[in-house]
């Protein structure tokens, strides 16, 4: 069990008040205490990088219920509260009243602890558990991506090499188990923007969440790579290959089974149905490994088209019976939104009276929008004749069709529209594209979004926030 390994109480310092002083504080003295040949330094040396973290002008305040604690370090002679300094009974600490404070309260959490040396200095210690959350906490406070290469070639490598078999096959597993999981919280970061997108109501929000924040955060960092320089394919037949053989060969698992066992101290015979199911337990996540794949290019694939759209359509503004809706439910939207109002209270908007009339028939007549349901008919089979083919209307249809296929955005109509607007220039802003119809602004879209891709044959830089016949966006350089 967890809380039998770290203290009750050990999460305590990341639940109070004061949380964010007691993280700053933390990974203080973790790096500090990094630098050392272990995680343990003198305690005046930490004291001091504290009192000057709580000198300078970024530091966090001690919360008010934190301060009082402070006396118990100073009243361990057994003076009583009025004893005490001024300073102290006022709570009002001093720089490195606070650095001594935040030590005695980490190692009263069981963060920290201290030994006396054979010189009688005090040295403290991070404890071996806190040291893997605050490495753990760390990644994610960076936001640091699964290096899935690192994983991959790491796992090629150990199945290609032939010492130590038994030592070789578990850090293949457990490359393997860090692969999946990077695989799976990729999966589900996407997940995370596309629940997002709801909360954008704007097109400026859309677009700054589509091409800045989900493209630098996913696409660029992880999705690229995982495509590219990552991808699974180029390794995973000689993985799967090599698994396969030495789960058929006797010598293989005999030597692994001889090695699990010294390691483990556990017999040969247990050792060795311990290797069998750590390869077909790897065989088995690298045969399975397309379904996560698939489910990521999936989402991706939703969430770009889901954004894209949902601009498409607060960019819409026509007096079809869609534009309307399209108003009406904006409209909607922003009351509920304004007043945090909750969905279901939506009938209690005054205007959808006057915005939407809904009513029932109370019967069935010629007028009614109802088309009754007609009894069955017999077939009575008719002559088919052979009439000839209208030309003209012919002609008007396959034009028709022409133009909608058209004005479909590939990536190489976007890319001859950039060269045919670059006109032999090297470079152009896209401020300079001619906005006068909301096509040419989702064309830019297009250009923009399309501009990360490698075998366009143009590139874009982000430039400052620009607002142009209406239209406010972030402008971009368009070069060859």
């Amino acid at each position: 069990m967890l809380f039998d390994v770290i203290p009750g109480n050990f999460f305590g310092p990341l639940a109070a008040p004061g949380r964010a002083v007691y993280w700053e504080c933390i990974c203080i003295l973790y790096k500090v205490t990094s630098r050392q040949l272990s995680f343990g330094i003198e305690r005046d040396t930490l004291v001091d990088e504290l009192q000057y973290y709580f000198e300078s002008s970024m530091a966090a305040d001690v919360p008010e219920d934190e301060r009082g604690m402070a006396g118990s370090g100073l009243a361990e002679s057994g003076l009583a509260e009025e004893n005490l300094p001024e300073d102290m009974q006022n709570s009002s600490l001093s720089a490195r009243d606070k650095a001594n404070l935040i030590i005695r309260r980490l190692e009263s959490y069981g963060w920290i602890y201290t030994d006396v040396d054979y010189s009688y200095v005090q040295r403290v210690h991070f404890r071996d558990y806190a040291i893997q959350i605050i490495r753990t906490l760390q990644s994610v406070s960076d936001e640091k991506r699964a290096e899935y290469q690192g994983y991959i070639y790491t796992i090629y490598s150990l199945a290609r090499n032939r010492g130590n078999p038994g030592i070789g096959l578990t850090q293949i597993v457990d490359n393997t188990e860090m692969l999946i999981t990077g695989l799976k919280s990729l999966n589900a970061n996407i997940k995370k923007y596309i629940d997002d997108l709801t909360r954008h109501s704007t097109v400026s929000e859309i677009l700054d969440a589509l091409l800045n924040d989900y493209y630098s955060n996913v696409v660029d960092k992880a999705y690229h790579r995982l495509l590219t320089s990552d991808n699974v394919a180029k390794f995973r037949p000689e993985i799967v290959e090599r698994m396969e053989a030495d789960s058929r060969s006797e010598t293989y698992l005999r030597k692994a089974s001889e090695e699990i066992a010294e390691l483990r101290e556990i017999p040969v015979e247990e050792a060795r149905e311990e290797v069998l199911g750590m390869l077909h337990g790897v065989i088995s996540a690298f045969k399975q490994m397309d379904e996560i794949l698939e489910e990521i290019n999936k989402k991706n694939t939703r969430y770009q088209r889901a954004a894209i759209g949902r601009a498409r359509f607060l960019l819409s503004s026509s007096e079809d019976i869609r534009g309307q809706l399209k108003e009406i439910l904006s409209f909607m939207n922003d009351r509920i939104q304004s007043e945090g109002m909750d969905y279901n209270q939506i009938a209690e908007i005054e205007e959808t009276d006057r915005l939407i009339r809904i009513f029932s028939w109370d019967y069935l007549d010629m007028d009614s929008l109802y088309e009754p349901t007609q009894g069955r008919k017999e077939f009575v089979p008719q002559e088919i004749s052979d009439r000839p083919i209208d030309e003209k209307a012919r002609a008007e249809k396959r034009l028709a069709v022409q133009e909608k296929l058209a004005k479909i955005l590939t990536p190489d109509r976007i890319d001859a529209y950039v060269r045919e607007q670059l006109a032999g220039r090297k470079s152009m802003r896209a401020s300079e594209l001619p906005l006068s119809d909301d096509d040419t602004f989702i064309r830019m879209i297009y250009i923009r979004l399309y501009g990360q891709r490698k075998n366009m044959n143009y590139r874009i830089k982000l430039l400052d926030r620009v607002e142009l016949n209406g239209f406010r966006f972030r402008d971009f350089l368009i070069t060859e």
